[in-house]
């Protein structure tokens, strides 16, 4: 049997994903942007328009970071405004349990669902940085083991208010991010949607495995938690088209400013005397407290492995004859599928069949624009072979759309009244 391939879209704004300078770029904080994006992704039949969420301006070396996100438009007030442009799309918003109370939570996405007929989600994100901290006058007040026990009491505590709140979809669809073993479990006991950054067949297969295997012991069927994993793409006439088109991408996605700052985070330290275009610096990284980039994601991934990691980059150079800009062009932008229209449409279907992932949250490079060439000459295709839909169900709800059930939490929390 076909499995059914569930499709998200994310709108990026301004970071190293987007090609923002490109003259195809449109604004990132117009009403007009947004709307456009997510018009042509209901368009295309999609399954949600999802939104990341900031609660503080990116910082290196002790500044603002220009070339990543320096602020963003309200989800909650954005995807409002979209609920009245919209009439399918589901529409996700990115919420901190850290630093949100619940009652504001669950007050904030219930005004959406019902707003919107029943297509709210939440992306239960839990934020531990000082950076976002200090805007809250918190600083990093919690301790990165103790973020999902607060993750955890802030949506029983949501999930006790919607049982008296009549929603259109019962509980807003819950998503979260977390490739730790405890995000892992998280998601397991909780969620209804998993986001990975695993981009091969293999590393998905294997992460896809791992958590639905985890729903067991908390009474959920294997359908009861979606993986979807963030893509790029770039397309072509031919393969050979768009892997030249991916090329010059990735080019535009890192700068020579951007390759030091990528070098900055994996080093640890400030590197704004070398050369992009000469070879990697030749001091060692270092270890312990992040201080180039407080807050930053890619920073902190980087810890406990910065030697080895900078090792193996001076490998791959010395193999390559690859400058700094070029190791990092290599390794920091990534394209999950590159080909024609029928190579990016056979990769993503094998990816669900093959139980690497249900479906994908697609981040084109270009916005408001990057969605179209995908909505005309992919997803038809898709729809061909019986993999997505040719239309949305009509009276239907995100939940319900996506198969998803709230047995679990109805039983706890009496979601199932009427």
């Amino acid at each position: 049997m076909t499995k059914q391939i569930r499709l998200a879209a994310h709108f990026p704004g301004v970071n190293n994903t987007t090609v923002w300078s490109d003259p195809a770029a449109g604004s990132h904080i117009d009403f007009a942007s947004f709307r456009r994006f997510a018009q042509t992704a209901e368009r295309a039949k999609l399954d949600f328009f999802f939104l990341a969420e900031g609660l503080s301006l990116r910082e290196h070396a002790g500044h603002v970071h220009d070339l990543d996100v320096v602020g963003r438009p309200d989800a909650m007030t954005l995807l409002a405004a979209l609920a009245g442009v919209t009439e399918h799309l589901g529409l996700a918003a990115t919420l901190t349990t850290t630093y949100h109370e619940p009652r504001e939570i669950a007050r904030q996405l219930a005004t959406l669902d019902h707003l919107s007929g029943g297509r709210a989600a939440w992306n239960l994100v839990t934020s531990t940085d000082a950076v976002s901290g200090a805007n809250f006058r918190r600083g990093a007040y919690l301790p990165y083991e103790d973020r999902y026990a607060r993750a955890t009491a802030v949506l029983e505590h949501a999930d006790r208010s919607w049982a008296d709140d009549d929603l259109p979809q019962k509980r807003p669809v819950i998503l979260q991010a977390g490739d730790s073993d405890a995000g892992r479990e998280f998601a397991a006991q909780h969620a209804d949607g998993i986001f990975t950054r695993h981009g091969s067949l293999h590393d998905g297969q294997a992460f896809y495995a791992d958590v639905k295997r985890r729903l067991a012991r908390y009474g959920r069927a294997p359908d009861d938690l979606l993986v979807l994993p963030g893509a790029t793409f770039v397309l072509g006439d031919t393969d050979a088209e768009a892997q030249e088109r991916a090329a010059v991408v990735r080019r535009q996605q890192v700068s020579a400013a951007t390759a030091i700052v990528f070098a900055e985070q994996l080093w640890n330290r400030d590197l704004s005397a070398y050369d992009p275009d000469g070879p990697l610096p030749d001091v060692e990284p270092v270890e312990g407290e992040i201080t180039i980039a407080p807050g930053s994601i890619p920073a902190r991934a980087f810890a406990g492995q910065r030697h080895e990691t900078v090792a193996q980059l001076r490998a791959l150079a010395a193999t390559e004859k690859l400058s700094l800009r070029d190791v990092m062009v290599k390794t920091r932008a990534r394209h999950s599928f590159v080909g024609s229209p029928q190579t990016v449409a056979d990769a993503i279907d094998d990816y669900v069949q093959s139980d690497a992932s249900d479906g994908f949250i697609l981040v084109p490079h270009i916005t408001p624009g990057g969605l179209d060439e995908l909505a005309d000459q992919v997803i038809p295709l898709l729809q061909e072979r019986g993999a997505f839909r040719a239309d949305y169900a009509p009276d239907t709800t995100l939940r319900d759309r996506l198969g998803l059930s709230t047995a679990a939490v109805s039983s706890k929390y009496g979601l199932e009244r009427s």
